[in-house]
């Protein structure tokens, strides 16, 4: 019987552990103010949010630089650059890697647009995006849609990196069709 007990009482233990350690910050919901935030860029720049008022911003959170996955995904939306530009759009990337990092994955992907390094995990935690294994942090895949007045469209927080630039494409003549449709 106290064999028992010690063993629920572990595995209590060891459920919280997990559950804090995975735990992630809450997401801003659609038609939030997005939060505002400067980060560098792959060139060493400052970028914040606050530069982009006026034009749509996709702000796409990924794991790691170099990996297949974000590798496939920055690479579509290199390729959709000029789709964005024609709808006012800007897209930004988001991971915790260095500068340095995002400079050479950007070397080796051919990326021409900004690749920004949360390496103090604010901005990743900011948005909810922040997954932390405890002795390894990093940001999950999560896609946060931005109106040019500052506020949340949308957010993907299930994310195909193979078909994800056109999904977000998509949603940005759905939402252009929508704003024109009010005016």
């Amino acid at each position: 019987m106290l064999l028992r007990i010690v063993v629920v009482i572990v595995l209590m233990i060891l459920a919280l552990v997990v559950f804090r350690l995975t735990s992630r910050s809450a997401t801003p919901a659609a038609g939030t103010t997005a939060p505002d935030f400067t980060l560098l860029s792959q060139e060493g720049s400052s970028v914040s949010l606050k530069d982009y008022r006026g034009k749509w911003v996709v702000l796409y959170f990924y794991p790691k630089d170099q990996t297949p996955g974000c590798s496939r995904e920055a690479h579509n939306f290199q390729v959709d650059q000029p789709k964005y530009a024609e709808r006012n759009a800007v897209v930004l990337g988001v991971s915790v890697d260095s500068v340095d990092s995002h400079k050479k994955f950007c070397a080796k992907e051919g990326l021409n647009f900004s690749l920004l390094a949360d390496t103090e995990h604010k901005v990743s935690d900011a948005y909810g995006s922040l997954t932390n294994l405890g002795l390894v942090k990093f940001s999950a895949r999560h896609t946060f849609l931005i109106d040019p007045t500052g506020r949340i469209a949308k957010l993907y927080t299930s994310v195909d990196p193979s078909k994800h630039s056109q999904e977000v494409l998509a949603e940005l003549d759905e939402l252009e069709k929508s704003v024109a449709s009010q005016r």
